[in-house]
């Protein structure tokens, strides 16, 4: 079975227990029909696959694999145990993410980028695959880099890549979780109330909880923040600048970072 195979069928897993887990369990009531929504999502996620696909021949498990033969990497300057290794390629993976995620909220170059993504004005699970392909594309790169300067193994890179995928899928859905629930599971993981404060229209708290997978990041940073002011259920989702449903079209989407 294929690397491609495996992410594939996992994201697909995750994807469609997540969105009937929502439908079930739903923490907010949503402002806008699915079906103005998931077109544009979904189509954002397929466009950049493709981009990513004829762009880039190499993926970033070829690149792993690459570098673990030359021996490139810091990983591969020390002599450590291959499961020791392979843990602390996904936590060093793992804070690139969080220090890009970063990057792109302060960068205005790349906030316009990235700010397609907060246009949204519900959030559930299609909207971890709500990201503009140009900056999909840009992010593939930085993960190669990252792969490369740290010496990732190739089995660290393909347990991360489905950590990231299903971890963006479970944290953007519109679960309700029990409190206890998710104090616990927020010890560990990111979970759907600690991502939703990211989201708000508050910019205080757009600029928080910029983990993806691991939460410690955001609070060893002093990004953290526990709950939106306004709580869950009461609190606005999006930018203040972009409340027009329009902006749920596709084309609307895909010429965002240009206007």
């Amino acid at each position: 079975m294929t690397e491609a195979v495996i992410r594939l069928g996992v994201f697909v897993l995750i994807l469609l227990l997540m969105l009937a887990a929502e439908a079930i369990w739903p923490r907010r009531k949503r402002s806008q029909d699915v079906l103005i929504r998931w077109p544009g999502n979904f189509g954002a996620a397929m466009l950049g696959t493709v981009l990513i696909r004829l762009l880039l021949p190499a993926s970033a498990m070829g690149v792993a694999l690459a570098t673990q033969e030359s021996g490139l990497g810091l990983l591969n300057l020390v002599e450590i145990p291959v499961p020791v290794t392979i843990f602390c390629a996904i936590v060093l993976m793992d804070l690139a993410i969080y220090v890009q995620h970063r990057v792109f909220h302060t960068v205005p170059a790349l906030w316009r980028l990235h700010r397609m993504h907060h246009t949204d004005l519900d959030i559930d699970a299609s909207t971890g695959l709500r990201f503009h392909p140009f900056e999909l594309l840009l992010s593939m790169l930085i993960k190669l880099a990252v792969i490369v300067i740290i010496g990732a193994p190739a089995l660290a890179v393909l347990i991360f890549e489905v950590l990231l995928n299903a971890s963006s899928v479970f944290n953007h859905s519109n679960l309700r979780l029990h409190t206890a629930v998710d104090r616990v599971l927020r010890r560990f993981i990111v979970t759907p109330d600690m991502h939703r404060v990211h989201h708000s229209v508050i910019k205080r708290e757009t600029n928080s909880n910029y983990g993806f997978f691991l939460p410690w990041w955001d609070r060893l940073f002093g990004t953290y923040i526990a709950q939106p002011e306004l709580g869950h259920e009461n609190m606005n989702i999006g930018l203040d600048d972009y409340r027009d449903s329009e902006n749920a079209r596709l084309d609307r989407m895909l010429i965002n970072p240009f206007l």
